[in-house]
C-alpha cells in the first residue's frame, strides 16, 4: 500500500494526472491475464493482445 500512497503523492505533486489512466489500464490487463491463466478462456483473452 505504501507504493500506491507514494505514487499518488508523486502524481499530485508533479501534476502528472495523465499517468493515472495508463496505470489503471496496466492493472486491469495484468489482473485479466492473472485471473484467466490456465482457464478455458485464456486462448480468447490472448487474442486481444
Amino acid at each position: 500500500m505504501s507504493f500506491l500512497a507514494e505514487f499518488w503523492a508523486f502524481v499530485r505533486a508533479r501534476r502528472k494526472f495523465w499517468l493515472l489512466p495508463i496505470f489503471l489500464v496496466m492493472i486491469l490487463f495484468g489482473g485479466l491475464v492473472v485471473l484467466t491463466h490456465g482457464s478455458a478462456v485464456a486462448p480468447f483473452i490472448y487474442t486481444i493482445f
